[in-house]
């Protein structure tokens, strides 16, 4: 029989800082279209030491409700392409299924410098192209959508992040417009997150879940809606330089520590 897990004094006194990252790594989420998981799943595995698998769970239950308020705030501020949400949620929940299962029998971390090394190479691209962007710069609808998806909700379960690193890098570089891709990538991840949580609470059981999640979800929902406002009043310019400088960062930082 599925239990909760106990909570206690210390373990409520331990939330405070829990909540403070899940706050700081929802509104970057929110504004940018990517970190959450890398952020909070980092901080799960290198400083209270969980197993891939259960940090994995931890967070994706935390963005279960994240991105339910995050979807909702881009939705009332229209940052949402529906067209492009339409061809992405589908293939991104057949990835995340898959990537849950697999990451219970076996190490994702083995992938993790390749694909850092690959979405490092993005965020200096989007740098560059950042810096090339002109005020008159004409957007293009994205021609590599559904494998996207897959891919990205693949990555996400199996390394515990990865969904906005991929997915909104990836449709930058093909050239839609900041606003909107964030907007959708953040909106579609709410099915994404839903369908791995289910996937890890029927392989591992509610067990899986550390006590951080409560703090993360508490934070992430108090930042949600401040994400979407500021994603919305950015410029594209500065928008796309945002996501390359944070992309180039986290993954040379997570890259870094998978080879040390």
């Amino acid at each position: 029989m599925l239990s909760l897990p106990e909570l206690t004094l210390e373990h409520l006194q331990a939330l405070v800082p829990f909540i403070g990252v899940g706050f700081a790594a929802q509104l970057i989420d929110g504004a940018l279209g990517m970190a959450f998981g890398v952020i909070t799943n980092t901080l799960l595995v290198s400083v209270l030491g969980l197993a891939p698998a259960r940090a994995s769970a931890s967070v994706h239950v935390v963005e279960t409700f994240t991105t339910a308020a995050s979807a909702i705030s881009h939705i009332f501020h229209k940052n949402v392409n529906w067209k492009l949400f339409a061809r992405l949620v589908i293939p991104g929940m057949a990835g995340g299924v898959v990537g849950a299962y697999l990451l219970t029998s076996i190490d994702g971390a083995l992938a993790k410098p390749v694909v850092m090394t690959y979405l490092s190479g993005i965020g200096i691209y989007l740098l560059w192209r950042a810096w090339r962007m002109d005020h008159g710069h004409a957007h293009k609808p994205p021609k590599v959508i559904a494998p996207l998806g897959l891919l990205g909700g693949f990555l996400d379960a199996a390394g515990g992040g990865g969904w906005g690193p991929v997915v909104t890098s990836n449709l930058l570089v093909q050239g839609t417009e900041p606003r909107t891709t964030i907007g959708t990538v953040n909106t579609a991840e709410f099915f994404l997150t839903t369908t791995i949580s289910l996937t890890f609470i029927v392989t591992m059981g509610l067990e899986a879940f550390s006590i951080a999640a409560i703090g993360l979800i508490i934070g992430g929902l108090m930042a949600a809606p401040l994400g979407a406002v500021i994603a919305k009043r950015i410029p594209a310019k500065r928008l796309l330089m945002l996501v390359g400088s944070l992309l180039t960062v986290t993954s040379l930082f997570t890259l870094y520590k998978a080879l040390a």
